[in-house]
Parts: C-alpha cells; structure tokens; sequence
C-alpha cells in the first residue's frame, strides 16, 4: 500500500512506547502495534486527533503517500 505510517519515528521523537501511547489515547498496545506497523486499514479521525496531541504532531508526519513501484 502507497500510504506509509512513521508513527515509530514520533514514538523514538518522543521517547514513548507503545503501551505509554495506547494509555494515554486510550485504546489498545495491540492496536497501536497494527496502527505503528502498517497493517491497519483504517484510521479514526478521532484516535489520530489524540495521536497528534499526545505527540504533539500533525498529521503529515504519522502518515504519507508514496507510489507504488
């Protein structure tokens, strides 16, 4: 899939885990881990308004679009 997730390099950015941002967004480490590893097919608006505030990013750098081949 071209849509690529840098939620990793946010966590390292802010020293945070997983399970630091599953609590404090308040969903689960398990579905931070499919979010963080590319796996999820979508995103609620409201789960990436609480990503980008307890990281304090935008949303262009958790997700970005590359073409394919």
């Amino acid at each position: 899939m071209p849509i690529i997730i840098d939620l990793d390099v946010q966590l390292a950015r802010k020293k945070m885990g997983v399970n630091e941002l599953a609590l404090a967004i308040g969903i689960t480490p398990a579905n931070v881990s499919v979010l963080k590893n590319g796996r999820a097919k979508a995103v609620r608006f409201t789960t990436l308004d609480a990503i980008c505030r307890v990281l304090e990013c935008q949303p262009g750098d958790i997700l970005r679009w590359e073409p394919e081949g």
